[in-house]
């Protein structure tokens, strides 16, 4: 009797929460739509949601006339860089989380307290840093600043706390040196934290504008955000061409979070983080 009344609230929710992702969704939709409307169409009134002759003439354009390629192999580069420190955030969230050191504590707080520190405060100096390490104009600069995330660490720290010790234990008196166990043990059992700093990671890098408009001085070293950002710059209002631009933008970040939903609400559950 109680399933039964509760299953016209359960519709209703249901049909709620549906028809609020459809009216959520509808700008990603639309964007994509537009992208394949010929340049009269993106512009009609009334406007048209569906294009009558869909064409990716957009695409090919930005791919051809304006260096889209360019940038889309240098955001591919920073994200491999920025993978590299997710292996580097790994570690040192393996060693706050079980080693026993003098000053382990106070080296953590220090870590999180920079999480107070807004990013642009530490612009400048990271940029002098990266200056006199002739690291400026580069792709390797670009990366640096976020090769290691205090928030990062903090959520391997979390995680691997949860692994039981008496299992690397059992691991030295095999013989197992600590990379050794890190590598074969620890890393595999935190595949849910690494898929979800591994998302996060990835959207940082993907989506960065403002570092590498400030530390790239020249356009071949720009990332897809500073390119999107150039095209009412470069050409004419082309409302086509932006959603294209926007849509390259967009669609790989909702793979990729796609791909791994069920690893990050997996990590952030056994994390501890609601």
């Amino acid at each position: 009797m109680t399933d039964v009344r509760r299953r016209p609230l359960v519709i209703a929710t249901g049909t709620a929460l549906g028809l609020g992702a459809l009216v959520t969704s509808f700008p990603f939709f639309w964007m994509i739509t537009s992208s394949l409307k010929p340049a009269s169409e993106a512009i009609s009134v009334p406007p048209r949601v569906l294009p009558s002759r869909p064409s990716f003439d957009a695409y090919v354009r930005l791919f051809t006339e304006l260096d889209f390629a360019r940038y889309l192999v240098n955001t591919v580069v920073v994200v491999a860089f920025c993978a590299v420190g997710l292996f580097l955030m790994a570690m040192a969230g393996y060693g706050f989380a079980k080693f026993r050191f003098r000053g382990r504590e106070a080296i953590f707080l220090a870590v999180l307290t920079t999480l107070m520190i807004p990013v642009q405060v530490s612009m400048i100096p990271t940029y002098l840093i990266l200056n006199e390490l002739h690291l400026t104009n580069t792709l390797l600069g670009i990366a640096a600043p976020m090769l290691v995330s205090a928030f990062g660490i903090f959520l391997f720290r979390q995680f691997m706390t949860t692994i039981p010790t008496e299992l690397l234990e059992a691991a030295r008196l095999d013989g197992a040196g600590e990379f050794r166990i890190f590598t074969t043990i620890v890393l595999p059992l935190s595949k849910p934290i690494v898929a979800v700093q591994g998302v996060l990671v990835f959207i940082g890098a993907w989506n960065s504008f403002l570092w590498p408009l400030v530390i790239a001085t020249e356009q071949d070293k720009y990332t897809l955000a500073v390119g999107l950002s150039l095209l009412n710059q470069q050409i004419t209002i082309n409302p086509t061409l932006q959603m294209a631009g926007a849509s390259v933008m967009v669609v790989p970040i909702i793979i990729v979070f796609v791909i791994f939903q069920r690893h990050i609400v997996q990590g952030f559950a056994l994390s501890g983080l609601k």
